[in-house]
């Protein structure tokens, strides 16, 4: 019997061992790309290892902005982490089913001619279709690969919104530098006014008019000011920082060209966007799932092994074997005969890869139109930009000297000379949000294309000199 018994458990020990043999190694590192460690806590939280955080209080520089975000950002945490989990969906898709162990005890004995068999125990193990588990881990694997591109979609978005509410923050600090120059520059126009009208030479109504431009600049810089907490919030929520931790003013922002034509920036886009590879990958997954709802014409195959015990006999004759426990080795199959259940399942899965080859497609006709308007509004801004810098505002400061002198001589009026500083302010302000757009779109652009452009000449922006 105890013969017996080490077959029984030897077979058991087969069938395990097969099992196992089926299933890919469990450890993630062997098939994560380029994955990043990171400790996790007990609360589920994580910090990715040996990461330093930048100093925000020195200066506000774009580079550690970003890189903080990139850190500390939970929506970029997250998208990782889903990217992650995906991922630990290989094996799984991979692996066997569970072998099915089964005990029974008879209730009432059943009486044999060696003897009453008492209980029995089973082990059974099903293995899919050739080819079954293989497609089922390929299509795992291509949805992990589509939620790898929706965190870079997400780290993009990410980088793209802080890069707009930093350039905003700078538009933010230039407008209230400009706007106290042109009320120093005022101040002094006032001056020229008083003194006039001491000396008989002008009209107190021109005094007043250049108070309440003063006046006028004074409210428009308050306000100016009172918008930095708000914009600093929102700079400050996508860092997964305190809403009311104050950021210094931003550097210096540079005007960079980039050295791509409209067609090379729509070949970048079909190319590198994130969002056009996720639909590219879940196209790839749907028709693996096509081959795989085939593979249910085909039956998957159970095996296993059960020993029952037996008692010795009780009769008074006592054949050779009494006693003995029988071991009895079973092989079933299911049998796929519902056919329109199956042909069911194939359209479905057809429909399904059709239905991602036209999101695909719909998706890159709405980028292309969304890209070119983008492409628009940053060659508009840089017309702009050398249209102010280049044209206006030399002409305006120009402008603005002859008003003052004709003024003083007394030959011109004070309308012309506050108008002449109005359109000055205007035409500065003008070009600061010119350079704004011109960034923000290029962060579009960059975001769109999935990396960054090319550039031709990096140049401080010459409305601060």
């Amino acid at each position: 019997m105890n013969h017996i018994k080490a077959i029984v458990m030897g077979g058991i020990t087969v069938c395990l061992l097969l099992a196992g043999c089926a299933t890919e190694p469990n450890s993630s590192t062997s098939y994560i790309p380029g994955a990043v460690n990171r400790a996790a806590d007990d609360s589920g939280g994580s910090v990715p290892a040996a990461a330093k955080l930048p100093d925000l209080k020195a200066g506000v520089e774009l580079p550690d902005l970003l890189a903080y975000a990139a850190l500390k950002n939970p929506g970029l945490e997250a998208a990782f982490d889903r990217w992650k989990a995906s991922l630990e969906r290989v094996p799984q898709a991979k692996s066997l089913p569970d072998p099915r162990f089964t005990y029974r005890y008879f209730i009432e004995e059943v009486e044999t001619r060696v003897g009453a068999q008492r209980q029995s125990f089973g082990i059974a193990q099903t293995f899919p279709w050739f080819g079954k588990l293989e497609l089922r881990g390929d299509a795992a694997s291509e949805a992990a690969n589509a939620e790898r591109q929706r965190y870079e979609s997400a780290k993009l978005e990410l980088f793209y919104q802080v890069k707009d509410a930093y350039y905003e923050y700078y538009y933010l600090w230039r407008t209230i530098a400009v706007t106290q120059e042109n009320m120093t520059l005022l101040k002094h126009i006032e001056g020229v006014a008083r003194a006039r009208y001491k000396a008989a030479t002008a009209e107190h109504a021109d005094v007043i008019r250049a108070q309440v431009e003063l006046g006028k600049l004074d409210d428009r810089l308050r306000t100016l000011r009172s918008l930095r907490g708000p914009i600093v919030a929102k700079l400050n929520a996508a860092l997964n920082r305190p809403a009311a931790d104050p950021l210094a003013w931003p550097g210096k922002l540079r005007e960079e060209k980039v050295s791509v034509t409209d067609e090379q920036i729509l070949d970048l886009l079909e190319r590198n966007n994130p969002e056009l590879k996720e639909l590219e990958f879940e196209s790839a997954m749907q028709r693996l799932k096509i081959d795989l709802a085939k593979k249910n014409y085909f039956p998957d195959v159970t095996v296993g092994v059960d020993y029952i015990d037996t008692a010795d006999s009780t009769g008074g004759r006592r054949p050779g074997d009494d006693g003995k426990d029988p071991v009895v080795a079973m092989v079933s199959v299911n049998l796929p005969i519902w056919r329109d259940k199956l042909d069911a399942g194939v359209r479905q899965a057809r429909y399904r890869y059709w239905e991602a080859l036209r999101n695909k497609e719909q998706r890159k006709n709405s980028l292309r139109a969304e890209i070119k308007m983008v492409l628009y509004r940053f060659r508009d801004a840089e017309r702009k930009m050398n249209l102010y810098r280049d044209t206006l505002l030399p002409k305006a400061r120009e402008s603005l000297k002859a008003t003052e002198a004709s003024f003083r001589a007394g030959k011109g009026g004070f309308v012309d000379l506050i108008d002449a500083q109005r359109i000055l302010l205007e035409f500065e302000l003008a070009l600061e949000r010119a350079l704004v757009n011109h960034a923000q779109r290029l962060a579009e652009l960059e975001m769109l294309v999935g990396r960054e452009l090319p550039r031709v000449a990096a140049t401080d922006n010459p409305s601060k000199e």
